[in-house]
C-alpha cells in the first residue's frame, strides 16, 4: 500500500503523510490565486460604477465575488479536513489503517455543514469590496 512502510523487525510500520503534505503546501499556495482573482473582480467592479455601466455587471462581479469568497472557504474547509484526518491517524497510530479518502470527507462534510451567511462577514476581502462598491455608488 503506499504510504505504507514495514521494517523486518516485526513492527506493525508506519504511514508517511509526505506526499498529502505536500499537496496541502500546494492547495494553501493557490490561495494567492483566489485572492488574486477576488481583487480582480474588485477592481473591475469598482470600475463598472465608475463609468456608470449598467446594473446587471455589476451583479455579475457580485456574483463573481460571492464564488470566490464560497471557493476560499470550500478549500480552507478542504485542507483542514485533511490536516485532521493526519493528526487524527498520527495521535491513534492504529494498527489498521483507516480509509482516509472517507475519514477526510466526513470532516469535511461536518465543517461544511455549519456553513452559514455570516461566513461572508468574516471573509476580509467580500466585507472591503461591499464597503467600497456602497461608497463608490454614493459619489
Amino acid at each position: 500500500m503506499p504510504g505504507r512502510s514495514s521494517s523486518n523487525s516485526g513492527s506493525t510500520g508506519f504511514i508517511s503523510f509526505s506526499g498529502v503534505e505536500s499537496a496541502l503546501s500546494s492547495l494553501k499556495n493557490f490561495q494567492s490565486c483566489i485572492d488574486s482573482g477576488m481583487d480582480t473582480v474588485s477592481s473591475v467592479a469598482f470600475d463598472l460604477v465608475e463609468t456608470q455601466t449598467e446594473v446587471s455587471s455589476e451583479y455579475s462581479m457580485d456574483k463573481a465575488m460571492v464564488e470566490f469568497v464560497i471557493t476560499n472557504r470550500e478549500l480552507n474547509h478542504y485542507v483542514m479536513a485533511v490536516q485532521s484526518a493526519i493528526n487524527h491517524v498520527k495521535e491513534e497510530q492504529p494498527d489498521k489503517i483507516p480509509d482516509l479518502k472517507l475519514l477526510v470527507e466526513e470532516k469535511f462534510l461536518a465543517l461544511q455543514s455549519k456553513n452559514s451567511d455570516a461566513d461572508f462577514q468574516n471573509n476580509e476581502k467580500f466585507v472591503q469590496f461591499k464597503q467600497q462598491l456602497k461608497e463608490l455608488k454614493k459619489q
